[in-house]
């Protein structure tokens, strides 16, 4: 893959997401529980006016809405995960998750049954890192850089 755009900061981010998911009506994120989940939450709210699904790890009967309350973005009742983009967070490539390829593979075809966007989603290159870029078929990663400092 070769970078087709830059951006900067957590907003650029989000709306690089935004650009990229344009099209579709649904949008299914799978990640980690609890490391995962909030990020989803987080471009899931950029994209508010469309479905939005989180599924733990690649299993599909874990899949949830999620909703715009008066709290922000929460998880809300069992839903049909499939959908026109599936969004894989790179907390799946930490070997803690245990995610093999061939779980995400399998995760894919279901989701998007047939044609649809296949995207990750990641910050410090955890797909590259993990070799997950070269192994999966993905349309588009985006991968963001947190650089930090403490002051006092």
């Amino acid at each position: 893959m070769e970078v087709s755009s830059e951006f900067k900061g957590l907003d650029g981010n989000l709306m690089a997401f935004k650009k990229e998911v344009a099209n579709a009506e649904k949008v299914t994120f799978a990640g980690l529980p609890g490391i995962c989940t909030p990020f989803a939450e987080l471009f899931a709210y950029t994209i508010r006016d469309k479905e939005s699904v989180f599924i733990t790890r690649t299993d599909l009967g874990t899949a949830r809405k999620i909703i715009f309350t008066p709290n922000g973005m929460q998880l809300g009742e069992v839903t049909d995960p499939t959908a026109d983009v599936l969004a894989i967070l790179g907390g799946l490539t930490l070997p803690k998750a245990q995610v093999k390829l061939e779980e995400v593979n399998k995760l894919r075809k279901s989701v998007l049954q047939g044609k649809g966007k296949f995207m990750g989603l990641s910050y410090m290159d955890m797909f590259r890192e993990a070799g997950w870029d070269q192994e999966m078929d993905f349309d588009c990663i985006i991968n963001g850089t947190l650089i930090g400092e403490i002051l006092k």
